[in-house]
């Protein structure tokens, strides 16, 4: 369904790096902010974390050697706790990186593709965080910490929540995202 157009359309992810953090880190602000009524139809956190651990998790036990096992089994717990954990519940858009952000009209930018879901808000930087990926694999803590600034969030709560994402990234369905055992490494666990 089209609700409105967006022209120009030029994505975000063709201007520098350091632009797209303010502009991304803005708009989820924005997001963060809509009032959540008692009846909401968006699924928790918990349950895509839920979903994404057991497929994880089945995936390590037909390939042990994808990654350590003790890493994995602490990064899948992680990531299971923190979807239930968060200091406070928002709306999150859960796929916001500068591909999904367009350039407009009636606003400077817009944002496409949510896939909405209610928890952590410290959730939702790690779509943009993950691709940013030169800047992730040069220095993990120094990204993500600006970027959770930006964004008002607890950077160390958003270096646990990279980290598990690195970790269930790494036991995905399809090739990991180019150099996730550097950026766990540097990152040393949660």
């Amino acid at each position: 369904m089209l609700l409105e157009r967006c022209r120009p359309g030029t994505e975000l992810r063709g201007r520098p790096e350091a632009e797209q953090h303010l502009v991304v880190t803005d708009l989820l602000r924005s997001v963060w902010t809509v009032e959540l009524t008692f009846d909401h139809p968006f699924r928790p956190l918990s349950v895509m974390a839920d979903d994404w651990v057991v497929r994880a998790e089945a995936r390590l036990a037909a390939d042990p050697r994808r990654l350590d096992a003790g890493l994995a089994r602490e990064g899948l717990q992680l990531f299971r706790e923190l979807a239930r954990t968060g200091p406070t519940e928002a709306l999150l858009f859960t796929d916001l990186h500068a591909g999904n952000v367009l350039s407009s009209g009636r606003r400077q930018w817009l944002l496409i593709d949510p896939k909405p879901y209610v928890g952590d808000p410290h959730y939702d930087v790690l779509q943009h965080l993950l691709n940013c990926n030169g800047s992730l694999q040069a220095d993990p803590i120094g990204l993500l910490t600006e970027v959770a600034d930006l964004a008002g969030l607890d950077a160390g709560r958003v270096r646990q929540w990279l980290f598990a994402r690195c970790v269930q990234e790494s036991l995905g369905e399809s090739p990991p995202w180019p150099g996730l055992d550097v950026v766990l490494h540097r990152l040393g666990g949660p």
